[in-house]
């Protein structure tokens, strides 16, 4: 069975960092696509970043470039999302995903989000 476990959110201070970890399992993790999303209270969920296994190449929503850095340790089958400079929307929920055409296009699997909470 695909299994994705996201991790490492908690409570963290506007401009602050936190690393959150996409631990996988049943797949190849580096065959595909590994992407975050994230949904704030009350909006509905966005994509965040997302990494392709066969090139590297990594995509970033607009609002997190600069800030936000993708990774994979594909010996580790974990994924990571580097968070820095952390702004109060980033408060949300954040998944993990992955894309079994790694085309960071269409998400086939998911795991249950982890928590981020930046605060003032």
């Amino acid at each position: 069975d695909v299994q994705l476990q996201a991790s490492g959110g908690g409570l963290v201070q506007a401009g602050g960092s936190l690393r959150l970890s996409c631990a996988a399992s049943g797949f190849t993790f580096d065959d595909y696509a590994i992407g975050w999303f994230r949904q704030a209270p009350g909006k509905e969920r966005e994509g965040v970043s997302c990494i392709s296994s066969s090139d590297g190449r990594t995509y970033y929503a607009d609002s997190v470039k600069g800030r936000f850095t993708i990774s994979n340790d594909n010996d580790k089958n974990t994924g990571y999302l580097q968070m820095n400079s952390l702004k109060r929307e980033g408060t949300a929920v954040y998944y993990c995903a992955v894309d079994m055409t790694d085309g960071c296009e269409s998400f086939d699997y998911w795991g249950q989000g982890t928590l981020v909470t930046v605060s003032s």
